[in-house]
């Protein structure tokens, strides 16, 4: 398959900003010129291949697909289609075909107006996050409801990304054409996600929109919709983020539920999201330093103007492994940075004291330097 054109993207950006822990994913080259990932099934050891069009779907749906896809001419274009689809797995497809179609045809990235809000199915009915059922009262197991969970995450970071390309397309020349290219990319993987957890799900007897969801994925978008780097901000780099923090403690849960399949399954699309934060973090680095701000002062400033929660445990590994910098989001991380700075300070105060002091013995013993008028002002 077709190969995204390695033009598309510049050098990764300066991390020499950065402290010297903190380098890109090593795998974010490899990820951006991946072939396509037609593994949408999960088999008895792992992903497999799927055609899209044939996991519970009829010849008219399909047709009816497909003619949708066709009307498609850009990028953007393929991105509105999707978020104007209210059938999670008929968006799951949607998704996964035009960004296929998009890689083949080598279509333009366009641009197109994005609806006020994607479209939804009746179910699950959503709900502020204090009505979100405990697993003891959603009439799901355990299992099944960390699952559902997840699969609502996934479905909205399907219209969370095709939103990023759809919304700034406008943007496009000033931007670069890689910035809708990857984002385009991780739509694909989620809708892959999706299809992965919406699977497992029947395969427990139960299916999205079992029990009720909350909408605050959706309004951390929204809050974004005037400023890319805000929403970089607060989607890959908080959202996304949330993400590597949480699923190794999802991962452990299922596991000591005695559900190994459903953990193997968690525990992969956690290892993927690390290529979503890395790319956030990355095209983070690339407008601000367009805009020449400082990328740790400008992620907080934009977290506190937009409202943006930050709250831990974090998982520092998998964020380090993303890229993402510790002092960016670790109020501890800043702390030591300043006590150190401090430290070094104090050391050098201690140096400074120490030769002024020497170099003032000198010149009381030596009649040379008193006759050359040797002065302790005379340090640098």
């Amino acid at each position: 398959m077709l190969r995204a054109t390695h033009s598309l993207y510049p050098p990764i950006r300066c991390y020499h900003t950065l402290k010297p822990n903190n380098t890109p994913w090593s795998g974010l080259q490899n990820w951006r010129h991946s072939p396509l990932n037609h593994n949408r099934s999960w088999g008895a050891n792992g992903p497999i291949k799927e055609d899209p069009l044939t996991r519970n779907t009829n010849n008219n749906n399909n047709t009816q697909i497909l003619k949708l896809i066709e009307s498609a001419s850009t990028l953007s274009e393929i991105g509105a289609l999707v978020l104007s689809t209210s059938d999670p797995l008929t968006k799951s497809r949607i998704s996964h075909l035009g960004f296929t179609k998009w890689q083949i045809e080598k279509l333009p990235i366009g641009v197109c107006v994005p609806p006020v809000k994607p479209a939804r199915p009746l179910k699950p009915q959503l709900v502020s996050p204090k009505e979100i059922p405990a697993p003891k009262h959603s009439g799901l197991p355990l299992n099944a409801y960390m699952l559902h969970n997840l699969a609502h995450v996934e479905l909205n970071a399907i219209d969370l990304a095709w939103d990023t390309v759809v919304r700034f397309s406008p943007l496009s020349e000033t931007i670069g054409e890689g910035f809708f290219a990857d984002f385009a990319h991780v739509a694909d993987d989620e809708s892959r996600h999706f299809a992965w957890c919406s699977q497992r799900l029947a395969e427990l007897g139960f299916s999205y929109g079992d029990m009720p969801a909350h909408n605050l994925l959706w309004r951390e978008c929204e809050k974004s919709s005037d400023n890319v780097a805000a929403r970089l901000a607060a989607i890959p780099l908080v959202q996304e983020a949330r993400g590597l923090d949480a699923g190794p403690r999802l991962v452990q849960k299922l596991m000591g539920f005695g559900d190994h399949r459903t953990s193997k399954i968690v525990g992969r699309i956690a290892d993927e999201e690390v290529a979503h934060v890395a790319v956030g973090v990355d095209w983070f680095l690339s407008i601000c330093l367009k805009l020449g701000r400082a990328p740790c002062s400008t992620f907080k400033d934009l977290l506190e103007q937009y409202n943006v929660e930050l709250k831990g445990p974090f998982n520092y590994s998998a964020r380090d492994e993303a890229g993402i910098p510790r002092d960016w989001y670790d109020a501890s991380s800043t702390n030591e940075q300043q006590n150190e700075k401090q430290r070094t300070n104090e050391n050098l105060s201690v140096v400074y004291d120490r030769l002024a002091s020497i170099i003032s013995m000198e010149c009381e013993n030596s009649s040379l330097n008193k006759s050359s008028g040797c002065h302790q002002s005379d340090l640098p």
